[in-house]
């Protein structure tokens, strides 16, 4: 039977409409000609966590948003913080680069991360593996409440909304893209690859354990999943010598996708270096602005 979301939903542990989220406005983070960033208070239900909110200045709203998912790299510091200061791993910051095409963005701290690093991936993974749930599922719940949040936002055209992410943030982004149909556009870089051939090549190691989630496999591949997203515009970023999407387990993921796009149509950007490693380009960054500039315009 062909995959569906509701497969999707089931796999990740996910039960619609998700919790709100809200939140209050703080400190000024950025404040240049083309963008204004603010800190934000978010609440989840009882959980109180780190936002970030970045709208273009001078351009007529409502805009474009698009929901930045940060990466992992072992930085817990980061988290939510790289949309605006960027992170070692990305050519420039997300936030301020896309405000300057017209586009506002939003960026929440992950469970473990930034303004949540009390509690360690280890112990946050575990306790809900025990509950039967996943730490990942968990991840897309809540940017499942971004995206609502987004929607509702009076700043936002609600039809023109996008998901962007490396690393951690781009399985995220992709998984969120195939359960999510709001979303017009989908961008993730450095993290595209089949978990079987990676299992098999004993690189699977490399992710972390928020990855977890029991049974996916059972029920779908990366290519499989990153399909759904088709006929949507969809942007793929990988550098041949990413230990995390090496070409034995990147290809046959995108064979897949690409078998989803032929069949169904859209855009597919297959942006990929082979002398590059886990790494946001230059050029990568800038093919992918421009793909979500042209995708949400």
């Amino acid at each position: 039977m062909p995959l569906t979301r509701q497969d999707l939903l089931s796999a990740f542990g996910l039960a619609l409409p998700v919790p709100p989220l809200t939140s209050h406005a703080g400190a000024t983070v950025v404040d240049t000609p083309n963008c204004r960033a603010e800190e934000l208070a978010v609440s989840l239900g009882e959980t109180r966590f780190r936002g970030f909110w970045c709208r273009p200045v001078g351009q007529q709203r409502p805009t474009p948003a698009v929901l930045i998912i940060h990466a992992h790299g072992n930085r817990y510091d980061i988290g939510a913080a790289e949309m605006i200061h960027g992170r070692p791993a990305l050519f420039a910051a997300t936030g301020p680069a896309l405000a300057a095409r017209g586009i506002a963005s939003l960026c929440l701290d992950m469970p473990c991360f930034g303004s949540r690093a009390d509690v360690s991936e280890s112990a946050a993974t575990k306790a809900l593996l025990w509950e039967g749930r996943s730490l990942a599922g968990q991840m897309l719940a809540e940017n499942l409440a971004a995206v609502d949040w987004l929607s509702r936002h009076p700043d936002v055209q609600p039809d023109r909304l996008g998901v962007f992410g490396l690393s951690m943030g781009a399985t995220l982004a992709y998984w969120l893209g195939a359960i999510e149909p709001r979303l017009r556009a989908v961008a993730h870089e450095c993290c595209f690859a089949d978990y079987r051939h990676l299992i098999a090549m004993g690189q699977h190691d490399l992710h972390g354990i928020y990855l977890t989630v029991p049974g996916l496999l059972a029920r779908a591949s990366n290519g499989e999943i990153a399909g759904l997203i088709a006929p949507r515009a969809q942007f793929i970023g990988l550098g041949d010598l990413d230990p995390l999407t090496p070409p034995k387990a990147a290809d046959p993921a995108l064979e897949q996708v690409q078998g989803a796009y032929a069949a169904k149509g859209g855009r597919l950007m297959l942006h990929r270096e082979p002398t590059s490693g886990h790494v946001e380009t230059q050029a990568m960054h800038h093919a992918m602005l421009d793909f979500m500039a042209q995708a949400l315009a």
